[in-house]
């Protein structure tokens, strides 16, 4: 289903996940073990969990899948959407998936890498 890239670790145990990126790609990797029937809505439930334990244990970790994080205002713009969905994100790439014949799952990690590419870029570009 989804191709493991060489630059991305292979199957670690949660002990060893040090933010919420390493949980993603241990998702990425075994996504019928992590979320239930391959739901994002189920995905973005346990990102909210994580997200909330997080905190409790006064982590600074920058968490961009609230739905009106980072995330959700780049897919916003992404999807050529005018206004936010009050659905979140998860609603969104369903759906978006389901027109498309697309594996929720999988279109969601295409978006996500876009995302992050994008962001990485945006980081390491000087200002002008």
């Amino acid at each position: 289903m989804y191709e493991q890239a060489s630059d991305r670790p292979g199957i670690r145990k949660p002990s060893e996940l040090r933010s919420v990126d390493d949980l993603l790609e241990q998702v990425r990797l075994r996504p019928g073990m992590w979320v239930r029937r391959g739901s994002l809505l189920h995905l973005d439930s346990m990102l909210v969990g994580y997200a909330i334990a997080a905190g409790i244990n006064n982590s600074d970790e920058r968490f961009d899948f609230w739905n009106d994080g980072p995330f959700s205002e780049w897919l916003w713009k992404r999807m050529d959407t005018a206004y936010p969905s009050n659905l979140g994100w998860a609603i969104e790439i369903e759906r978006a998936a389901e027109s498309t014949g697309t594996p929720p799952m999988e279109m969601f990690f295409s978006l996500l890498d876009e995302f992050r590419a994008e962001r990485d870029h945006a980081q390491s570009t000087p200002e002008g």
